[in-house]
């Protein structure tokens, strides 16, 4: 078994010891020794991190720093000359970012992990934005500011979630525009270190601890200016990532107008100043009240003249004679009636009277042809007994019973000759 190998059965041995004795136990300090042997292969590498403190001993040429990763709550002692400080950053100050070549030393009698620089560079204003550009291109192709996913906060949040530094201008901005807009607003302020090695660990501990709140509908995150060094933490790749990942929504409100961390690219909604960030997420009150006057002007209007339309076309339609005299549509009924009836009558009576008429005539016709007319003028009728009329003589004999008609009354009469 390697070395490596037997490290890695040791740091395991703890939990195995109860179960496995084939292996005879080793002494802290060989553990120790082994541990320090494997580190001292790393050899000599390049370290990048944010100077947290500084000691410099009077008298002594040996120079500590705390050098800190600005993205994890992590550190590491660093030891190095005097001689190599002042050469490679005779200004450098706590806060500082910095690039070191440095070898990993394990101290066995003390258990630590520490770094022996022999180089150190301050990092430069130029190579902070160069490493910013390149970090900006990395998320941007990932889609970190993707325009798609970026959510809009609710029109009036129940309650506001505030990542900003204890008592600061960003904080009492942000509370004043909010409660001067809207009074009723609610927040939970968590009060955060905003620059130098702790802030990207706080700030994405106190984001995930309101993304969490189900009562929380928006985060803003403030910090009043600053130069870009104290910005730096808002360019933070962590803490991008971290604001990518939240369910609610995030407004980035850093510095002023022409400061533009990379955190106003991944939030949801880019705020200019702290105070732009209490405008854009809750809404004036007074503004409020004074659109929804003219609303329900509008809409009044708007019914009112509705009304007055609806009215007209009814006056339109009650005006027709249909409507306004409904009586004359039955009165010329009736009037088309009488005149039929009075037609129908004129008519009946022309033709009664023309068959009167006819009658009157044909009667004139029959009483002229008629043989009682003939009698009257004098004239009989003869007629045997059963009853033929006689027109010739020659028809009866001597002795024949006869019938004789006349226009009144008949007579009985026997042939003679």
């Amino acid at each position: 078994m390697s070395e490596v190998g037997r490290v890695s059965e040791v740091g395991r041995g703890g939990a195995e010891a109860g179960r496995s004795t084939s292996e005879e136990p080793w002494p802290v300090r060989v553990v120790s020794q082994k541990i320090g042997a494997w580190i001292a292969r790393l050899g000599w590498v390049w370290v990048d991190g944010q100077v947290a403190q500084i000691s410099r001993r009077p008298g002594a040429t040996t120079v500590f720093l705390t050098l800190r990763d600005p993205s994890a709550d992590l550190s590491l002692t660093v030891t190095t000359n005097r001689d190599v400080l002042d050469a490679g950053a005779p200004e450098l100050r706590e806060g500082a970012r910095v690039v070191l070549h440095a070898k990993p030393e394990f101290y066995a009698a003390r258990g630590t992990l520490s770094l022996r620089a022999d180089e150190i560079r301050q990092v430069g204003l130029g190579e902070l934005l160069a490493r910013l550009e390149k970090l900006k291109k990395l998320l941007a192709a990932e889609g970190l500011f993707d325009r798609a996913r970026k959510r809009r906060p609710p029109f009036l949040p129940g309650r506001i979630g505030l990542i900003t530094g204890r008592a600061s201008a960003a904080e009492r901005d942000v509370l004043t525009n909010a409660r001067r807009r809207w009074p009723a607003v609610e927040f939970r302020t968590v009060n955060v270190a905003v620059q130098g090695p702790s802030a990207v660990p706080q700030i994405v501990d106190a984001l995930k601890a309101l993304d969490t709140d189900p009562s929380i509908d928006v985060i803003i995150i403030a910090r009043g200016g600053g130069s870009i060094e104290d910005l730096l933490p808002f360019s933070d790749e962590a803490l991008c990532r971290a604001v990518f990942a939240c369910r609610t929504p995030v407004v980035s409100a850093i510095g002023h107008e022409t400061d533009a961390p990379l955190l106003d690219y991944v939030a949801d909604v880019r705020a200019s100043t702290p105070t732009d960030a209490a405008k854009r997420i809750v809404p004036d009150l007074t503004e409020e009240v004074r659109l929804i006057g003219q609303a329900r002007s509008r809409l009044e209007r708007a019914v009112r003249n509705l009304v007055d339309r609806e009215q007209h076309r009814l006056d339109l339609l009650r005006s027709r004679p249909v409507l306004a005299r409904p009586q004359v549509m039955v009165d010329q009924r009736g009037a088309d009636v009488a005149a039929l009836r009075d037609r129908a009558g004129r008519c009946l009576e022309h033709r009664l009277g023309g068959a009167a008429d006819d009658l009157r005539h044909t009667l004139a016709r029959l009483r002229a042809l008629s043989p009682a007319a003939t009698l009257d003028r004098g004239y009989a009728i003869v007629q045997r007994p059963d009853g033929h009329v006689l027109r010739a003589a020659s028809e009866v004999a001597k002795g024949d019973p006869l019938r004789v008609r006349l226009a009144e009354g008949e007579l009985t009469a026997t042939v003679a000759g």
